[in-house]
């Protein structure tokens, strides 16, 4: 999985479609799983949201857990705007990866510690974004 994460930290948008596959879900836990995405590029349209408008990125490596096609990944990341704010989010991260693709990712995190720190033009960003991506995966036993 370290592949993954290094293209998600350098926003390689075409290396990370590669790590999923057409019927693969990709879903915030605090949103909710009817905003996920699901598939390749509905998944990399998702990311984008969030993070194609920063300014800059961290990410601060913390334990990988696997058991069987399960990863837990504990790590944090730093969210820069071109404003000067910045949000310190910590996650976690659960997988499903089978034949190396990852066909079910949820992140948990804060919500409030996110768009508390976010400054009003990335809120109006998000407002104002194209949203055909978004899948409601509520009815498909995703959810714990």
């Amino acid at each position: 999985m370290k592949g993954f994460w290094a293209a998600l930290y350098e926003r390689d948008w075409d290396a990370i479609a590669s790590f999923f596959g057409p019927s693969s879900v990709y879903w915030d836990v605090p949103t909710g799983p009817s905003t996920a995405a699901r598939g390749p590029a509905d998944i990399v349209a998702r990311l984008q949201l969030g993070l194609a408008g920063l300014a800059g990125y961290e990410h601060y490596e913390g334990p990988i857990v696997e058991q069987g096609s399960i990863v837990v990944t504990e790590h944090r990341e730093v969210w820069h705007w071109e404003s000067g704010e910045t949000a310190s989010l910590p996650f976690v991260s659960v997988m499903t990866v089978e034949g190396g693709v990852i066909t079910l990712w949820k992140d948990y995190w804060d919500y409030g510690t996110l768009m508390n720190a976010a400054p009003a033009a990335w809120h109006q960003r998000l407002a104002e974004a194209d949203l055909s991506w978004i899948y409601d995966a509520t009815n498909d036993g995703l959810a714990p």
